[in-house]
């Protein structure tokens, strides 16, 4: 069967006229082109998000979107209080956004404490929470330890853009290889920098030292570490 169905096929192909064969390669030519850019676009969608799920998962850091300390609605927080605390729902402090920025963004985990946001009292008598807005985005993360240098750099043609960076001290793991615990106890210490974007912004690569002479000291006797987020993308 198998070969009588290739000689009818082959029979049949020898009744087309040259004309037509020319028109039925071009035809198959087109579906096989067809075929092969399926392929690919399917092939680079996989390798993609295998690599954003499974080799890099965790390669996302903190964009803050929105930040507010206060009361706008009397519904949240709102369980065993009474009606007069919940009842001004109008109530925010200021710069609470920009201080949650300067201590999350560009960071892939970020605590931040009730005395960290409570700088005053926006509404005295009202019963407050934090209400946080942020997305993650894809960037590249780093920590370099104290008195260490590292380069940042990218792909040619690209240039650096630094989400965010931070001089301090924020866990007692990071960086705590043979330091006494009196140098890694002091985990509330924390020094945003716009220095890194200074320095880097814009360019293709750039070394970056973490020393208290580049950017303070902003907890004495406390072994520090820089941690930084920057992406690459063509200049505009």
């Amino acid at each position: 069967n198998r070969f009588l169905c290739r000689k009818n096929l082959q029979d049949l192909f020898l009744r087309i006229k040259p004309t037509d064969r020319r028109c039925l390669t071009s035809v198959h030519r087109e579906a096989a082109e067809l075929w092969f850019l399926q392929i690919l676009v399917f092939s680079f969608v996989f390798w993609v998000f295998f690599f954003l799920f499974f080799v890099f998962p965790d390669s996302g850091v903190i964009s803050v979107l929105t930040a507010q300390f206060g009361r706008s609605d009397p519904q949240t927080c709102s369980e065993g209080r009474p009606a007069e605390q919940l009842r001004n729902t109008n109530c925010s402090l200021d710069g609470t956004q920009d201080l949650v920025k300067r201590r999350c963004d560009g960071k892939k985990v970020c605590e931040v404490n009730y005395d960290d946001v409570q700088t005053s009292d926006p509404c005295v008598g009202t019963f407050k929470y934090l209400q946080t807005n942020y997305t993650c985005l894809p960037a590249i993360h780093l920590v370099l330890c104290e008195d260490s240098q590292t380069l940042l750099h990218c792909a040619e043609g690209q240039v650096i853009s630094v989400y965010g960076a931070d001089y301090g001290r924020r866990d007692g793991t990071t960086c705590s290889h043979k330091r006494p615990d009196s140098q890694i106890q002091n985990v509330d210490c924390w020094a945003p920098t716009s220095k890194v974007a200074q320095s880097c912004n814009g360019k293709n690569s750039c070394s970056v030292r973490a020393a208290n002479s580049e950017f303070g000291d902003p907890c004495y006797g406390t072994y520090k570490y820089l941690e930084a987020s920057y992406v690459c993308h063509y200049p505009v």
